[in-house]
């Protein structure tokens, strides 16, 4: 498990090598299409990375009047983000977070919390809290949307996630400090509703995209 100062020495020497993360895209596209963002009104994502999903959305999904509050521990992901995203000076930000996922963000106050990839890099602990801050800053019927690494459902993909195991447990920072994990597993079911929760694979590496609406 990488520390946060760990985790955030890897994403500042990564920088735009994110956004060549070919394995992620088939599960992006999934929670884009399903994630109903044609209606939402104010977002945030947590592991903003280059700002390159939150482009999207404001460029080809997004309504007009909706506005996004992105956040990474990596100030060069977040220098990265606000380049990115400078053609939306009045509809979104990029902040730095100092670790522990706390949200310096108003209760009730989003309607779409994001994060993609990240989970499967916190530990245990904090994957509790931050699901608890994205209970507490998104309004009721608020949703959910997560993606990450999961365990494989394939013989292939069952293959690719026992050798990413063995590299996580010999150096994690070979991987980026992510591993394969079931993100349902963390779910208060008197919190969420799942709406979706699909295991995509690409490159025979798995995804788990996960939808829930705040109860």
């Amino acid at each position: 498990m990488l520390t946060y100062k760990d985790a955030q020495k890897f994403y500042d020497a990564f920088g735009e090598k994110q956004d060549r993360q070919f394995y992620e895209e088939s599960a992006i596209i999934d929670l884009i299409t399903h994630g109903n963002f044609a209606e939402a009104k104010n977002i945030v994502e947590f592991g903003c990375g280059t700002g390159n999903l939150a482009s999207r959305l404001l460029n080809d999904v997004l309504p007009a009047d909706c506005y996004y509050t992105g956040v990474d521990i990596s100030p060069t992901m977040v220098e990265l983000c606000r380049e990115k995203l400078r053609r939306f000076p009045d509809r979104a930000k990029c902040l730095q977070s100092k670790g522990q996922p706390i949200l310096n963000i108003t209760s009730q106050s989003a309607d779409r919390f994001i994060s993609t990839y990240v989970l499967d890099l916190l530990s245990g602990e904090d994957i509790t809290i931050l699901l608890n801050e994205a209970y507490r800053v998104l309004m009721p019927g608020g949703y959910l949307c997560l993606a990450g690494l999961t365990h494989g459902a394939s013989a292939t993909s069952r293959l690719v996630v026992l050798v990413w195991r063995g590299i996580y447990r010999i150096r994690p920072s070979l991987v980026g400090g992510c591993r394969p994990l079931k993100i349902t597993g963390y779910l208060k079911t008197d919190q969420w509703h799942i709406l979706r929760d699909k295991v995509i694979e690409s490159y025979a590496v798995p995804s788990e995209v996960l939808i829930a609406r705040k109860v």
